[in-house]
């Protein structure tokens, strides 16, 4: 079911300062700022190989991103597998005993489409299953 790591997110209060900071440390070119409104959140993002990495930066106090940034600070926020469908593979972790935190994905960056498994079913890591519509 899973086809390799699609994403991880990385939490911080400056995107901006964060793209800078990963340009000059690393040589790579990070994209331009994209806003998600319904997520509350800015982001700009950089290939690692095949692996997208995304910088997230809370635009809005009441959204999960920052409540995660005022609790754990900037880092690490979730890993995003790749699926080749995602309503196939959340079925199929609901049928192994896993719970996802909504019933159906909801869209993300170029209209990826995204559903978060239960932390509790995974150690409390951050973990979601995404297909990337080409």
């Amino acid at each position: 079911m899973l086809q390799g790591v699609h994403h991880l997110n990385f939490l911080v209060h400056d995107v901006d300062a964060a793209a800078n900071k990963y340009a000059a440390l690393f040589g790579v070119a990070v994209g331009e700022r994209e806003e998600l409104i319904a997520r509350g959140v800015v982001t700009r993002r950089f290939r690692c190989g095949t692996t997208w990495i995304v910088l997230v930066q809370p635009t809005r106090a009441d959204s999960l991103p920052a409540r995660r940034l005022a609790a754990r600070g900037e880092g690490l926020f979730l890993v995003s597998f790749a699926v080749a469908d995602v309503d196939v593979a959340a079925a199929a972790v609901r049928a192994a005993g896993g719970q996802t935190t909504t019933d159906e994905p909801r869209t993300g960056l170029d209209c990826w489409r995204i559903i978060d498994i239960d932390p509790g079913d995974l150690f409390g890591a951050d973990v979601q299953l995404c297909e990337e519509r080409r």
